[in-house]
């Protein structure tokens, strides 16, 4: 039988479940807590930023609630359901430095390794899931690096390629830790151009984000994180003075910043 989820966050609305729902979640490292009592209700078929400083444990976040990390307490759902239960409906763009760019493999390679959920490890991928593949670095213009290693690529051009193979997972819901961060004009495009394809195909985008100055414009929906959650919902309530005051202290250079002030 197929446990069912805890109730959701006060506020949250009713009906399907939510593409991601997060309850209690604490995650310790060396007896300090990294995140702490974390709730969560991530909205259906938007783009949703994770924000907050250095050290706040938004990676810390996405690496727990998809099991990459131990979780010292807490509850996660998707749509209703467990990792295990969900894991073909999820994908994952990880931090680029995260990666062993220095594994001898070729771009496609690495776009078609995507496509391995659905196919199964033990069948050998044929001409349909190399056409899949394709597309999927040609959404991203990286079609013609296809047979490059991807050792030779520029931190921009592999960036891409992993967006190409979250894409390749066709999945309803997408983890991107910190796509943004250090990338040219030419991929900080693409991957915004992704974005808003994801979204009108009605999928759910949680990604990791750093630069306050684009996060409106970029996104639907906003979580300010400090080991706790400071707040999380629409954009244009979340993004307040008081808020980024509690999520990055007082020193915040606040006035430089595009903000809405709220009484």
């Amino acid at each position: 039988m197929t446990a069912q989820p805890t109730p959701p966050v006060p506020g949250a609305k009713p009906g399907a479940p939510s593409p991601l729902s997060v309850r209690d979640l604490t995650v310790v490292y060396r007896e300090k807590p990294v995140l702490w009592d974390v709730d969560l209700e991530v909205p259906a078929g938007q783009l949703c930023a994770v924000v907050g400083p250095n050290g706040a444990g938004k990676s810390t976040l996405i690496k727990a609630v998809l099991g990459l990390v131990p979780r010292a307490s807490g509850q996660v759902w998707f749509f209703g359901q467990t990792l295990t239960e969900a894991r073909t409906r999820i994908g994952y763009v990880p931090q680029r430095g995260a990666v062993d760019w220095d594994f001898p493999t070729s771009v496609l390679d690495v776009v078609i390794m995507g496509l391995y959920g659905k196919l199964g490890w033990f069948k050998r991928p044929g001409k349909h899931e190399r056409e899949a593949a394709l597309r999927c670095l040609e959404q991203v213009s990286m079609r013609e690096f296809a047979h490059r290693q991807i050792s030779q690529l520029s931190g921009g051009q592999q960036q891409r390629v992993f967006l190409a193979r979250a894409l390749a997972q066709d999945a309803d819901l997408y983890f991107m830790d910190e796509p943004f961060a250090g990338v040219d004009t030419v991929t900080e495009d693409a991957i915004l151009k992704v974005l808003h394809e994801l979204k009108g195909h009605g999928k759910t985008v949680v990604v990791v984000h750093h630069d306050l100055e684009t996060v409106r414009a970029y996104f639907d929906h906003l979580t300010l994180l400090n080991v706790q959650v400071i707040a999380s919902g629409p954009m244009d309530e979340v993004f307040t003075a008081e808020n980024l005051r509690q999520t990055y202290g007082e020193r915040m250079m606040t006035a430089s910043l595009p903000i809405t002030h709220r009484g």
